[in-house]
């Protein structure tokens, strides 16, 4: 899976100013001084564990959050449609997922996030579709009537299969979708067991599956109205943003340096991958690793490229008008 990349590099960061720390863990401790000024210096943060966090994983590995005075308390999030309502209610200080879920909840339920970073742009192969091997449904054509596994309903991951679905002349109301969300570690699981009969995978769940279960691609979701999309962003609450200014800044520095390295560095991406706490964190042995295909890692908002979700969105259903991003943008 691997292949050439084109990067998305803002200007030069002051990245200098990172000196890049030893390997760390899902827990970084840094003590609980605030005399650097920090409002805080513990935060709760949920990132849903795929290769699209790949530059919160570097930022964490590389100890680099230790090194501007934050210890950061990871949880892997199903997605982010399953930690808004937690993060408005205050359980997490920061959440990484995809932008479906925030703008569906910033438009339908008015919740007041703010996107503070964006996370990943997708390339080929770091989402698909897959089915087991010697499967009838050989073609897009042949999901007709069957069962198409996402991670929650309406998100991300059904918004991708339904653009592609939609440009290959097929009708959604022709693919069934399950009404309930299949968490990504699970997904090959139900689609081997046969409780779904094709999946909507990213990277790394995907390569694990290919070496677990042998599944098969049926269709790349980097095509077409979802060529190069972005996937994923950071996002808080605008009160904590405006309550935590320096500890913002602090965690956006070194969340930059994270990507910076994410997008330059395959190695870096893997390391840091295979240091998690286990697979439900994100973790991925080193053969997995070493063919997964990997994203690109922006190091600088794109108003542009985010209001390409929500128009698609739109034009997809899941959203009811027209809605621009900018009052979702952090400054």
């Amino acid at each position: 899976m691997f292949r050439s990349r084109l990067r998305i590099l803002a200007p030069p960061l002051a990245i200098a100013l990172v000196a890049l720390a030893g390997c760390g863990g899902l827990r970084i401790d840094s003590g609980s001084t605030s005399s650097n000024g920090l409002e805080k210096t513990t935060l709760n943060v949920a990132v849903v564990p795929a290769v699209d966090s790949a530059g919160f994983f570097v930022a964490l590995h590389e100890g680099l959050f230790k090194q501007h005075g934050l210890t950061i308390h990871y949880t892997p999030a199903i997605s982010s449609d399953e930690v808004i309502n937690q993060q408005v209610a205050g359980q997490y200080d920061i959440t990484g997922g995809n932008y479906v879920s925030y703008i569906q909840h910033y438009v339908t339920d008015h919740q007041p996030l703010e996107i503070i970073a964006e996370g990943s742009v997708m390339q080929e192969g770091t989402q698909a579709i897959y089915t087991m091997p010697g499967s009838k449904i050989t073609s897009l054509a042949k999901l007709k009537g069957h069962l198409l596994g996402v991670n929650a309903p309406f998100n991300i991951n059904y918004l991708l299969d339904a653009s592609v679905l939609t440009e290959n002349g097929i009708k959604l109301s022709q693919v069934r979708f399950p009404t309930k969300p299949i968490p990504f570690p699970i997904m090959a699981q139900e689609l081997a067991a046969g409780k779904i009969d094709a999946a909507g995978m990213p990277e790394p769940f995907a390569t694990a599956a290919e070496e677990k279960y042998g599944v098969v691609v049926l269709s790349d979701l980097n095509q077409g109205a979802t060529q190069q999309f972005p996937i994923q962003g950071y996002v808080t609450t605008k009160a904590w943003a405006a309550q935590n200014p320096h500890t913002l800044s602090a965690f956006l520095t070194a969340l930059s340096a994270g990507q910076e390295i994410a997008d330059t560095s395959r190695s870096a991406v893997e390391r840091a991958m295979e240091s998690l706490s286990g697979p439900q964190n994100g973790q991925v042995p080193p053969i997995v690793a070493a063919v997964m295909a990997v994203n690109i890692y922006p190091t600088a908002i794109d108003k542009t490229r985010i209001q390409r979700v929500a128009d698609v969105m739109f034009q997809f259903g899941l959203l009811r008008s027209r809605f621009k991003v900018n009052p979702m943008i952090g400054p």
